[in-house]
């Protein structure tokens, strides 16, 4: 989906106009992939533009740093007030929202401690990840050939931009396919996400979604929504699954930022049908949720 272009960009602790938010050639993330990013969301809601668990999100940011050995120059409520400033500053009610902190430019080679560290953080209108009609009558998954990353290899509890050259693989097969998105498996065999989505399945009434140590993100999406869930009365684990409990799912979905809350339709061509009534009250509460509908959860709401 192409992004729309808008206003500013605040760039390294000020609003830049969007054509002048660019990098050196040489910045060396760009040549070694040695970077942190998020992906967020702010709703139109009655209160206005409400984002969704933002202070979560820049926690996790500066989590992706610590890993990484980058030391963002900047207080997690700094970053926090740096995106309500960029939603303000371009006037929208609702958009994606990218923060990102990378190695700049001066330095070269494989030691990255040297490198100046950048932050910046971007803003766009941007729909549903997966398109309106895979909200509505879920989406057709297929098992890539390519591995999620093993975390001894990569650390997978990290949102590291490198990291997300083996999603994008994996994302490409699956559309030349004729499939809307992948399920990567971990080193060992088991299910562990998809390429920007974590996963969940119905069997027997649970609720069930593979462990960080299948080498899936702990998503933040992932988290509200079995807070959702098992405040609605059912049963959420975490549990190792392979392939075939993918086929022989009662029903299924995706939940990430992105993405939001999509029902899977089919895996490999195993039907498992039309979103069945546990991921449509998932999904209901969860939209509900973020347009401040839902006093519960307002806690997770930060209005701009």
């Amino acid at each position: 989906m192409p992004i729309q272009k808008v206003d500013k960009i605040w760039m390294d602790g000020r609003l830049v106009d969007w054509d002048d938010a660019n990098v050196h050639v040489l910045t060396h993330s760009l040549h070694y992939g040695c970077g942190v990013f998020e992906g967020i969301r702010a709703y139109e809601a009655a209160g206005g533009p409400a984002v969704f668990r933002l202070t979560d999100h820049i926690e996790r940011l500066f989590d992706s740093a610590k890993v990484y050995l980058i030391d963002i120059p900047y207080t997690v409520a700094q970053v926090v007030d740096a995106v309500k400033e960029t939603i303000r500053a371009n006037g929208l009610s609702s958009c994606y929202i990218r923060p990102i902190a990378f190695l700049g430019y001066g330095e070269m080679g494989l030691n990255p401690l040297p490198c100046p560290v950048s932050v910046a953080v971007a803003v766009w209108p941007w729909g549903s990840y997966l398109g309106e009609e895979g909200l509505r009558r879920g989406v057709r998954l297929k098992i890539s050939s390519w591995q999620r990353h093993d975390p001894n290899a990569v650390p997978v509890a990290a949102k590291g931009t490198g990291m997300y050259a083996n999603s994008s693989m994996a994302k490409v097969e699956a559309l030349k396919a004729g499939y809307d998105e992948a399920v990567l498996l971990s080193p060992q065999g088991y299910v562990s996400e998809c390429t920007g989505e974590n996963l969940f399945v119905v069997k027997k009434g649970r609720i069930l979604t593979p462990p960080t140590s299948a080498g899936a993100l702990e998503g933040i999406t992932q988290d509200a929504v079995s807070t959702i869930a098992t405040d609605l009365g059912f049963e959420v684990a975490e549990a190792n699954l392979l392939r075939t409990d993918l086929y022989l799912a009662e029903e299924a979905f995706l939940t990430g930022t992105a993405a939001e809350v999509v029902p899977i339709r089919s895996v490999d061509d195993r039907v498992i049908g039309d979103p069945g009534p546990v991921t449509r009250q998932v999904q209901e509460v969860f939209f509900a949720t973020v347009r401040g509908e839902v006093d519960r959860y307002k806690d997770w709401l930060e209005y701009v």
